[in-house]
């Protein structure tokens, strides 16, 4: 069972940053769902061209609210309306590949159904000096039998209009708002506690990611740990299901709130 708390000063806090930031950031960019493989958000493709200077950005991903150490693997349960469960393991790789002349970190995502391989997916993460993680493309594929039998819709970045996407921002204040135009995603909370079955955490960002393109419009909440990443994620409007860390291999920082 997922368990969550709000104190009263937290809620005081989050107000105090609410009035004061009298104006929202809106960062430029889109950004995607970060742990359901499968269900990541179609790129941006009519919006303003964003042009990246390559020589601003670096595969050391160190983002606090996701840090993707090569080696780093995150191990997730996805439940649906159904009640039907697929594991999800997310694993930062050694390899990388160069998309609009920045070289990107790919991350392997592999979706298991009753040990079965379902889905595997690429995708090419890097981050800017500002520190903010910036997605540049997938490619995936589906299985059936245990073998390859169809390629997912992929994009990159700079190809047929698809824009880069920024995924986590470096500062994720309460209030900020990213992803204008087919979809919003706004941060909640930064105090906020929560259980998942891999442990309990405390000063969760939050964020609330909708999207234009879906009927009902779907609603989800995703819950993301300092020094580990994503830990929660609940569809809240437009559906029901959930994703919830199971296991993490990392280097989780002194201040990770894990008990």
């Amino acid at each position: 069972m997922v368990m969550l708390a709000f104190g009263a000063k937290d809620r005081e806090e989050v107000g105090m940053r609410s009035a004061r930031r009298a104006l929202v950031v809106v960062l430029l960019a889109a950004a995607t769902t970060l742990i359901a493989v499968g269900r990541s958000s179609p790129p941006v493709r009519d919006a303003q061209p964003v042009r990246l200077d390559p020589d601003r950005f670096t595969v050391r991903i160190d983002n606090p609210f996701w840090p993707m150490a090569p080696g780093s693997r995150w191990v997730y349960r996805e439940t649906d309306a159904d009640g039907e469960e697929r594991r999800v393991e997310v694993t930062v790789t050694r390899w990388t590949k160069t998309v609009l002349g920045v070289e990107a970190r790919i991350v392997r995502d592999v979706v298991t159904e009753h040990g079965r391989i379902r889905e595997t997916t690429d995708d090419w993460f890097a981050q800017d000096a500002q520190g903010n993680i910036w997605h540049l493309g997938e490619a995936g594929r589906e299985f059936r039998d245990g073998r390859a039998r169809t390629t997912r819709e992929s994009w990159q970045a700079g190809v047929d209009g698809a824009q880069p996407s920024i995924v986590v921002p470096a500062d994720p204040d309460p209030g900020t708002i990213y992803r204008p135009g087919r979809a919003t995603t706004q941060v909640l909370s930064d105090g906020t506690r929560a259980t998942v079955p891999y442990g309990s955490f405390d000063h969760l960002v939050i964020t609330k990611e909708s999207s234009a393109l879906e009927e009902p419009r779907r609603v989800e909440h995703e819950f993301y740990a300092r020094g580990v990443g994503p830990v929660l994620a609940i569809t809240v409007s437009g559906g029901s299901g959930r994703e919830e860390l199971l296991r993490f291999d990392g280097s989780p920082t002194a201040d990770t709130a894990q008990e």
